[in-house]
C-alpha cells in the first residue's frame, strides 16, 4: 500500500497556532493518518503520523502539561 501524497490533503490551520502568524502549524486528516506541516512553507516537508502514534503523542503532551 502506498502512503497518500500529504501535499494533496485538505489542510487547515491548527487551533493552537499563534494568532500573529509567526507560529503556524497546519494539519490534514487522511483515512488512516494525520499530517502536520509549517504553514509558512506549504510546499516543504510534512510529517505523517498514523492515528495511533498521533493519539499517543497528544496524550503524552497533555499529561506533561498537567504534571
Amino acid at each position: 500500500m502506498t502512503a497518500p501524497d500529504v501535499h494533496a490533503g485538505k489542510w487547515r490551520k491548527s487551533s493552537r497556532s499563534s494568532a500573529s502568524g509567526s507560529n503556524c502549524v497546519e494539519v490534514a486528516d487522511f483515512s488512516d493518518a494525520l499530517a502536520v506541516r509549517d504553514s509558512k512553507d506549504p510546499g516543504g516537508p510534512a510529517l505523517r503520523f498514523d492515528r495511533g502514534a498521533w493519539s499517543s503523542f497528544v496524550v503524552g503532551l497533555r499529561r506533561g502539561l498537567r504534571g
